[in-house]
């Protein structure tokens, strides 16, 4: 696990708990000490671990968060409209570098969705060479055909625009339009564009799982910190 050794103001302010400028005065309202012994001078360099804030330890020097994300809610840092960031603690939003997600799920997607501001973890995870396991449950305007699970497991499937193929999916039926289907990509709004390529419509879209991490004991907007230790795929 990381324990870098920097300036105190750096630390809190990597971290979120105040600007470099606020940190003399954050070390007078709260009492931060390292081994117990309470300091005041935000240039000298201790170890992270050493250091806590009203006798708890700082935050982890990189999070890993798995969210229940809910309807309506935007994966982004700019846009209009209720973003993910705003349903995690302030001290998080203003960490440098910055949380950002694993990934996106469109505004009207649900589900398990992973955030980290650990920028080499994200890419590895979003790269195209990834192949992590997602499971999604989607509910469909028409009943099935029949034919989408042999469609899908072909690994022939071209999407709309494009000119390499699908990789193989796994499709599992739960009722006449309702289906489970695991993919191994994350290609622009893939699962509807699938489902639009065997003529059919996505209305809504929940994300099971994520690798081996799911958000299904959360509620919508509950988040918990995970440790990816854990095998991902």
């Amino acid at each position: 696990m990381p324990n870098s050794y920097k300036r105190v103001d750096a630390h809190l302010s990597n971290l979120g708990y105040c600007s470099r400028g606020e940190a003399k005065n954050f070390l007078k309202m709260f009492r931060v000490c390292v081994d117990g012994v309470r300091i005041f001078e935000v240039t000298k360099k201790f170890y992270h671990n050493d250091i806590t804030v009203d006798d708890e330890p700082l935050d982890a020097e990189s999070l890993v968060i798995l969210m229940n994300k809910p309807s309506g809610v935007i994966c982004s840092h700019n846009d209009a409209g209720v973003l993910i960031y705003s349903l995690l603690p302030i001290r998080w939003q203003r960490r440098n570098p910055k949380i950002s997600t694993i990934g996106r799920l469109d505004a009207d997607t649900t589900g398990a969705i992973l955030l980290t501001d650990d920028g080499a973890l994200n890419h590895k995870l979003t790269s195209p060479k990834s192949d992590v396991a997602k499971v999604y449950e989607a509910t469909l305007a028409q009943p099935l055909k029949g034919d989408e699970a042999d469609i899908f497991a072909s690994g022939e499937l071209l999407l709309n625009g494009e000119k390499k193929p699908l990789l193989p999916a796994k499709m599992e039926v739960l009722n006449p339009t309702l289906v489970r289907l695991k993919i191994c990509e994350g290609r622009y709004h893939q699962v509807k564009r699938m489902f639009a390529a065997v003529g059919n419509r996505v209305i809504a879209l929940h994300r099971v799982s994520f690798g081996d991490f799911s958000a299904e004991e959360l509620m919508p907007s509950e988040y918990k910190v995970i440790n990816l230790t854990k095998n991902i795929k």
